[in-house]
């Protein structure tokens, strides 16, 4: 029988670091497929971010099934992987994803570094006042989101890594940590 299949949840603010994190240990693990949240549409998500935070956000409206079909057939396959890598915000709070998630990994990135990171990814060809409008909105309502995820995600997590340190550095303690 060979070895299980780890299933790695890599979870930040936005910003802060999941997807790159996810692509380097892709690179770094032998026999691994990487999952990345924004790529799935998922039906009954919430529209407004914001209110779903105000209102108490309630992980499981999240019907996260058309990324649980893949890593079922990812787990399934005649040759299933070693690791799964997820790009995934949620670590354990989503009911339909818990129990298939071995490791959550917290990228805790300070929020002025995210909102950059942000700022540079989003706005390469923005107006002034497109950049405005968008911090402006963060500073009024979006940051929210964040503090949530700090308030919930990361207390929920694994293993918390310091989002300043450089990527491979980042990746060196999640390769430590499967070790």
């Amino acid at each position: 029988m060979g070895v299980k299949t780890k299933v790695i949840a890599i979870g930040a603010v936005s910003g802060g670091g999941k997807t790159s994190v996810t692509k380097e240990l892709k690179k770094e693990l032998p026999s691994s497929n990487a999952l990345f949240f924004d790529d799935y549409s998922f039906e009954g998500s919430p529209d407004d971010l914001v209110e779903w935070v105000q209102q108490g956000p309630d992980y499981n409206q999240w019907n996260v099934e058309p990324l649980l079909i893949d890593i079922q057939s990812l787990l399934t396959a005649k040759e299933n992987p070693s690791y799964i890598i997820l790009d995934y915000p949620f670590a354990y709070k989503n009911g339909i994803l818990k129990s298939f998630i071995d490791l959550a990994v917290y990228i805790d990135t300070p929020l002025d570094i995210a909102m950059a990171r942000r700022m540079i990814r989003d706005h390469k060809n923005s107006s002034a006042s497109d950049i405005h409008n968008d911090a402006s909105f963060y500073l009024e309502k979006g940051r929210q989101a964040y503090v949530e995820m700090i308030n919930t995600i990361k207390p929920n997590s694994d293993l918390i890594i310091d989002g300043t340190l450089p990527l491979n550095k980042i990746v060196n303690v999640i390769v430590q940590e499967l070790d």
